[in-house]
């Protein structure tokens, strides 16, 4: 493929970005209505939840960036450049959430509602990653790969992503049509992605962290371990407890 043009790359990147971003509100609004898509929340709870997956997304995908870099958490141009990671910021954000539902007492069940809509975000925001130059993959040789920088042909892995989550989206709206996996669709989603996530950073350019894995990897290994004991204890403890106890 020829060396793509970044003439526009910035307007390409935030178009994407906010079309991901309404076609969230879109997809959970209308995506298949089952018993655990819309808990009973009220408009203050749903507003508090919101905003801590917001904030504690937004913060979160900005942490390997900062720190790696000496002055990055002092520094304002630092927490304004672009560099951030989807792998980190969804972790975050599905801390923040659980923390704040956690202090508010909140017991129901609120994953499933997120876990088509952010499949099908995450697929367009990709788009605005591979038209922006980020997350390019290594130099390769196969003909779908791309000529970002004038160095030679590089993976296109912002469009693997693209085709991984738009294939989770297919499979999640199966799911939710048959409400499969009640209550733990997104921890589904979301160990099935870590376990990509690790293996296709190998053929992304990051230095390795230790033995020979990324940051990346190690993240996404600590991360999936993480959601699949959670999913195993509300699994042991959903026999003594009522149905929409807290995910």
């Amino acid at each position: 493929m020829n060396q793509i043009d970044w003439t526009f790359n910035r307007i390409a990147y935030t178009f994407f970005m906010a079309i991901s971003l309404a076609v969230f509100v879109l997809v959970r609004r209308w995506q298949p209505r089952t018993r655990t898509s819309h808990p009973p929340l009220s408009l203050e709870e749903r507003f508090a939840l919101a905003m801590a997956a917001f904030v504690g997304g937004m913060l979160s995908a900005k942490l390997p960036f900062l720190s790696f870099d000496a002055n990055g958490w002092f520094s304002g141009q630092a927490w304004l450049a672009d560099g951030k990671t989807v792998t980190t910021g969804i972790a975050g954000a599905y801390a923040t959430v659980e923390i704040t539902k956690w202090c508010m007492g909140i017991q129901v069940k609120t994953g499933d509602s997120f876990a088509l809509p952010l499949a099908v975000a995450l697929a367009i925001g990709r788009l605005g990653c591979f038209f922006n130059g980020c997350c390019f993959g290594i130099p390769t040789q196969m003909p779908w790969g791309v000529n970002f920088f004038g160095d030679g042909l590089r993976h296109p892995t912002q469009l693997y992503e693209v085709g991984f989550h738009a294939f989770m989206a297919v499979v999640l709206w199966r799911m939710a049509a048959r409400d499969a996996l009640a209550t733990h669709r997104l921890q589904f989603y979301l160990i099935f992605y870590c376990i990509y996530r690790f293996a296709t950073e190998f053929l992304r350019p990051e230095p390795d962290l230790a033995l020979g894995w990324t940051f990346y990897q190690w993240f996404s290994l600590v991360f999936g371990l993480a959601l699949a004991l959670q999913w195993l204890v509300s699994r042991s403890e959903a026999p003594a407890s009522d149905s929409n106890s807290r995910t």
